[in-house]
């Protein structure tokens, strides 16, 4: 997709005009422009992760001074947050939370979702919106062992050898990997798992449930146990028609793009697993005021030692949930080395000092 099939371009461009020239296309007098993605020497790489703001004056500036037109490659995480002027932050923060604006027409389907979901049982009703993070190759990329047939098990190996064979080598050293990153809650959580944690948080089996996610491994099975303790359970799919979907099934960012609107407008919202689409919603939900909502990061390290202890009666298991999580429910923390700005705008974007 391309920024425009998803973004108001104008809107961004104007917003940011006192900051940032943004020219639409690459000037007719430049010929190069099929080597611009390409050619080595049009292309600026190597920028290590995070790299500070002096990193850029001292090795990307003069090499766009000399060819004045350049590609900058790999861009996303490349800058740092906590090594660069405050005043880039804040401008980061602009561009996030107000340049950054979807086309009308996403807009006005997000919004037709989310009063959906208010209106299934009475109106205003409220609702928790769920990112489910469980696709084949969300799985096969975290290395993580799961609850499974032998048959899974044997398909899921192969796959990874397949996609990543320098990890997986023969397979034999996978089995302690697994372990060690289950405890220490490095594994996408289960549908099964996260359904057994909301309802230790108190949600009932009326609580109405919006799943953002991919196509999940497993299918009906893996998602039985989370739709049989909470049967409220929709999808933007099953909440729309087809005639309705349509449109925008031509770019999986626009699709994308209904998930994130309807997640923010939530009542509650779930990750299951890290990435940048959990990590938008809940630093915009905290940027916007929405922290008064609930945005719930599941601490997966102590939830793999309680879900795998057989003899912790199930008052003890829902006491020891509550109590981990009252301080993971979306509240603006300050920032700390390291930090990810997208997830926590405190220091940077929401405070005047």
């Amino acid at each position: 997709s391309k920024f425009e099939d998803i973004f108001d371009v104008d809107h961004f461009i104007n917003y940011l005009k006192d900051d940032v020239r943004i020219v639409r296309d690459i000037p007719d007098w430049f010929t190069e422009k099929d080597e611009l993605f390409t050619s080595i020497k049009r292309t600026v790489k190597n920028i290590p992760k995070y790299a500070s703001a002096q990193f850029y004056i001292d090795n990307v500036l003069p090499r766009i001074k000399e060819k004045t037109i350049m590609s900058i490659k790999p861009f996303v995480d490349r800058l740092g947050y906590d090594n660069v002027p405050m005043e880039i932050n804040r401008l980061r923060c602009r561009v996030n939370y107000h340049a950054l604006k979807f086309l009308p027409d996403i807009e006005e389907m997000a919004d037709k979702l989310a009063t959906k979901m208010r209106n299934r049982t009475s109106s205003g009703n409220p609702y928790m919106a769920l990112h489910l993070r469980y696709e084949k190759g969300m799985v096969g990329l975290s290395f993580c062992d799961f609850a499974g047939t032998r048959e899974e098990k044997v398909m899921m190996a192969a796959y990874r050898q397949k996609e990543w064979p320098r990890r997986f080598k023969n397979g034999s050293h996978l089995w302690p990997l697994a372990l060690q990153k289950r405890k220490e809650g490095r594994c996408p959580l289960e549908p099964g798992e996260i359904a057994v944690i909301l309802r230790a948080l108190g949600y009932t089996r009326e609580t109405q449930i919006y799943v953002a996610s991919g196509q999940v491994y497993g299918g009906k099975n893996r998602m039985a146990p989370l739709r049989n303790m909470f049967p409220n359970l929709v999808t933007k799919e099953e909440l729309a028609s087809t005639a309705e979907m349509e449109h925008f099934r031509k770019h999986v960012t626009s699709l994308a793009a209904l998930d994130f609107l309807v997640c923010l407008k939530s009542d509650v919202f779930v990750m299951t697993h890290g990435g940048n689409f959990a990590k938008l919603i809940m630093g915009a939900r905290r940027y916007s005021g929405r922290h008064r909502l609930k945005s719930i990061k599941p601490d997966k390290g102590l939830m793999s030692k309680s879900l795998g202890d057989p003899y912790l009666a199930w008052a003890s298991f829902a006491e020891d949930v509550v109590i981990s999580h009252q301080a993971r429910a979306g509240l603006p923390e300050p920032t700390f080395p390291g930090y990810d700005l997208w997830e926590n705008p405190l220091t940077p974007c929401m405070c005047r000092a």
